[in-house]
């Protein structure tokens, strides 16, 4: 058995208020507990990826905001107190100052938090 506290994970991306926190929990997922303040919006980082957008998939509860999520569909809103599942092909927009925590495939993460960082640098 494996435990994750949000202090404990330590820091994958932080920047501008952003902060990412992943720790790999076994089975090949990973837990993040994600911060995105206001305004906050993720396209850019995600530019080149196929479609610009994030293509792992996630599973979560988002603790506090709203967030505006854009896909190849179009675009829905979560609001805090809502579990989510976001398939690949996503660009989180930061609607209000959100935190939420999520469950995601380790290796397919890994992957997009490489590519945001290569953008930031």
């Amino acid at each position: 058995m494996t435990a994750a506290t949000r202090n404990d994970v330590p820091v994958a991306l932080a920047g501008d208020g952003v902060e990412l926190r992943i720790q790999p929990m076994g089975g090949g997922m990973s837990v993040g507990y994600v911060t995105l303040p206001e305004g906050t919006d993720m396209g850019p980082a995600l530019k080149g990826l196929d479609g610009d957008a994030c293509q792992c998939p996630h599973w979560g509860y988002l603790l506090k905001g709203r967030l505006r999520m854009l896909t190849a569909d179009g675009e829905e809103y979560y609001e805090a107190g809502q579990a989510y599942y976001w398939a690949p092909g996503h660009v989180p927009v930061a609607v209000e100052d959100c935190e939420f925590v999520e469950f995601s495939p380790t290796e397919d993460f890994e992957k997009v938090i490489n590519h945001v960082k290569s953008q930031a640098g």
